[in-house]
């Protein structure tokens, strides 16, 4: 098993860094589908996605390009999501009795949204012009960021998947961010989000450490080599083959 995680971790990290699609898209649903039961793969990813995401949000914070008061508006919706939907899961009787369903049900269901979310970015996304809330100042509009904060971690919490995607899609539309800014902003955001939910998953005793580190070792160099091999392939028509494996993976689950 230690073997086939390294290997699973090495080609998840391969692919992230060659096209940037989230690595909780693609790796979630790989240990459902190869055995692993739905929470635990859920708790473990949150762990692995907090560890990877760490690395990102320091850089990106040297960099200047996190706008800090949005991840924190972002987080006071999304964190109270996320621990909602795992309360929910963990410790509601008729929940708990049926997580697998559930926690397999929704993975499916974010997975194709999270891959049509992923489509629009690649084909529309320097086509979306402004509007009436990109122009809005941040601080008139928090109770749309708290509310999507909380939205998009509630389905964080329940599959572990969108804590970038779909909360990119939102800042993409609702926020005037620069190329850099909107990715650091992202980033920081899904690593507060994946820390919170992660230590929740922790404290019930469904993240597996072994897992965890083995899917970190394995990528690492996966990420690295993808990430050479990204400026001599063309990302867009790499990052549409991997939207429609994802959706695929979705309907499979579904």
């Amino acid at each position: 098993m230690s073997a086939g995680v390294l290997l699973m971790g090495l080609l998840v990290g391969f692919l992230v860094g060659l096209t940037g699609v989230g690595a909780a898209s693609l790796l979630t649903p790989f240990l459902v589908l190869v055995g692993v039961h739905p929470t635990i793969a859920v708790g473990s990813d949150l762990v692995y996605n907090s560890v990877t995401k760490l690395f990102g949000t320091v850089q990106h914070g040297r960099q200047k390009t996190v706008l800090w008061p949005l991840v924190w508006q972002l987080a006071a919706g999304s964190v109270p999501g996320a621990l909602v939907a795992i309360g929910l899961l963990h410790l509601v009787p008729a929940w708990h009795a049926r997580s697998e369903n559930i926690v397999r049900h929704a993975l499916g269901y974010v997975l194709i949204l999270v891959a049509l979310a992923t489509l629009v970015r690649v084909f529309f996304g320097d086509k979306l012009g402004a509007n009436r809330w990109q122009e809005k100042p941040l601080r008139e509009k928090w109770p749309l960021t708290v509310g999507i904060g909380f939205l998009g971690g509630f389905l964080v919490g329940l599959t572990s998947i969108g804590s970038g995607s779909l909360f990119a899609i939102a800042l993409l539309y609702f926020y005037r961010l620069g190329a850099a800014e909107l990715v650091g902003t992202d980033v920081a955001h899904a690593f507060v989000l994946s820390t919170a939910a992660g230590l929740a998953n922790a404290g019930l005793g469904h993240v597996d450490y072994r897992l965890v580190l083995n899917l970190i070792l394995g990528s690492v160099p996966g990420v690295l080599v993808g990430s050479r091999l990204a400026v001599k392939v063309p990302s867009r028509p790499l990052r549409a083959v991997m939207s429609l494996l994802i959706l695929a993976s979705g309907l499979k689950l579904v």
